[in-house]
C-alpha cells in the first residue's frame, strides 16, 4: 500500500536539502485530495563520490540500528526498530518488518501503533488494509476516528453508501483522531539514541546536510517515518460538503462531531479538514475558521524550515529528537518545537512564511 524510504530517496533528501516532513506535512489545501499513502519519492540526483559514500553510511547506520534495537523487549523500541528495516531488503530472519512489527505488537503493554503500521502488511489487493490488524483496531481502538476513516474509505472505494454512512457515524461518535504517527516517530527516535552515528555519516557534509550526530538521528528518524500510513480523508470531505450533507440532512450534525474531533486531532492535516468541514457547514464561522486554516499552514512551513536547519544545527537538533522521544502527537511535536524556538503560531497578517533558510530568525 505505501513504499518506503531508498536509498534513492534518502539521496534526494541529503543532495536536494529537502526534509522529508516538508513535504509529508503537505499544505492544508491539498489534504482533501491526498492518497491515503503518499509517495514524495522521485528521481535519484546524481551524487558526488563523497556524497554517495555518506549515504551509504548513513543507510549502514540504519542497518545497524535494527540489529542493536532488535535485542530490546519494549514495544516502543521493537515498534522504532520495525520501521527503520522497513526499506531493507532480504533482512536476516527476525530483522525483518513482519517479525519485528509482531514482536513489538505482542510484546507487554504494547498499544495500538504496532497494529496500525500493519495494516498494509497485505498479501493482495483483497486483503488491504490487513484484516488482522484492522480487526485488532475495531476491536481496541474503537474510539479512534481514524479507524473508522479507515472503514470509511474502503466502503467508499466499494461504493458501498450504506457502509460508508455506518463508518461515518462511528468516525463521528469516536473521542479522539490519532493516526499513531507521533508513536511511530518516537519508537524510531527512541531507537536511534542506541548507537551513535559514526564519522563517516557526517564526513565532508556541506549545504545543510546532517554534520554532527543529532543531526543524522533527525535525518533517519524523519525519513523512515515520512511514509506513515494516514487514512484517506477524502471521502470525508466528500460526505461532508455543504452540497451532500444538503441531500443528507441527517449526516450534518455528524459531519460537525467529526470536524470537531478533526480540529483536536494527532495531525495538521486532519486539523485543516476539520477546519475546512466547519467553515463549510457554519457560514457565520468561516472566517474564525480560514484564519485557523491558514494558521496551520504557517505553522507547518515553519516546522519544515526547523527540522530543515536542525540537521546542521545539534542544539536544534538534540532539543527535536527529545521531544520526539515524549510519544506526543505530530500536532503537539510541531507546536512545541516551533514554540521552543520562539516562532508564534498564528500567520502574521497578511505574510508570507519566511523561508525555510531563515525560520526563526
Amino acid at each position: 500500500m505505501r513504499p518506503v524510504v531508498t536509498p534513492a530517496v534518502l539521496a534526494a533528501l541529503l543532495a536536494a536539502g529537502s526534509m522529508p516532513a516538508a513535504a509529508q506535512l503537505t499544505a492544508p489545501a491539498s489534504a482533501t485530495s491526498s492518497p491515503a499513502i503518499a509517495s514524495t519519492a522521485g528521481p535519484a540526483p546524481k551524487l558526488s563520490a563523497a556524497d554517495q559514500k555518506r549515504v551509504e553510511a548513513i543507510q549502514q547506520y540504519q542497518h545497524d540500528l535494527v540489529s542493536v534495537v532488535a535485542l530490546r523487549a519494549d514495544p516502543d523500541y521493537l515498534l522504532g526498530a520495525a520501521i527503520l528495516a522497513r526499506p531493507f531488503k532480504n533482512q536476516t530472519p527476525g530483522l525483518d518488518f513482519d517479525s519485528l512489527s509482531q514482536r513489538a505488537a505482542t510484546a507487554p503493554n504494547a498499544g495500538p501503533a504496532a497494529e496500525w503500521v500493519r495494516l498494509d502488511l497485505c498479501g493482495s489487493k483483497d486483503d488491504c488494509p490487513n484484516a488482522k490488524a484492522f480487526e485488532f483496531l475495531k476491536k481496541n481502538a474503537a474510539d479512534n476516528a481514524a479507524v473508522w476513516i479507515v472503514a470509511m474509505d474502503m466502503a467508499a472505494e466499494k461504493k458501498d453508501a450504506k457502509a460508508e454512512q455506518a463508518a461515518l457515524e462511528k468516525a463521528a461518535a469516536a473521542q479522539t483522531y490519532d493516526d499513531y504517527y507521533g508513536k511511530a516517530l518516537a519508537g524510531v527516535a527512541k531507537a536511534t539514541e542506541v548507537l551513535p552515528p559514526l564519522a563517516d555519516t557526517t564526513q565532508g557534509a556541506h549545504d545543510g546536510q546532517p554534520d554532527n550526530g543529532d543531526g543524522v538521528r533527525v535525518l533517519v528518524a524523519a525519513s523512515a517515518t515520512q511514509n506513515h500510513l494516514r487514512p484517506n480523508l477524502g471521502p470525508v470531505v466528500d460526505a461532508c460538503d455543504k452540497d451532500a450533507v444538503a441531500k443528507h440532512q441527517g449526516t450534518r450534525q455528524a459531519c460537525l462531531k467529526l470536524a470537531h474531533t478533526l480540529t483536536w486531532g494527532s495531525s495538521p492535516i486532519a486539523r485543516a479538514v476539520g477546519l475546512h468541514i466547519q467553515g463549510d457547514l457554519e457560514p457565520a464561522k468561516k472566517a474564525e475558521n480560514d484564519q485557523a486554516a491558514r494558521n496551520v499552514a504557517w505553522q507547518v512551513h515553519e516546522y519544515s524550515g526547523l527540522l530543515q536547519r536542525a540537521l546542521a544545527d545539534p542544539a536544534l537538533a538534540s532539543q527535536w529528537l527529545a521531544a520526539a522521544r515524549n510519544g506526543g502527537t505530530e500536532l503537539s511535536l510541531m507546536l512545541a518545537t516551533l514554540r521552543a524556538s520562539n516562532i508564534p503560531t498564528d500567520a502574521p497578517a497578511d505574510a508570507v512564511p519566511a523561508s525555510a533558510g531563515s525560520s526563526g530568525q
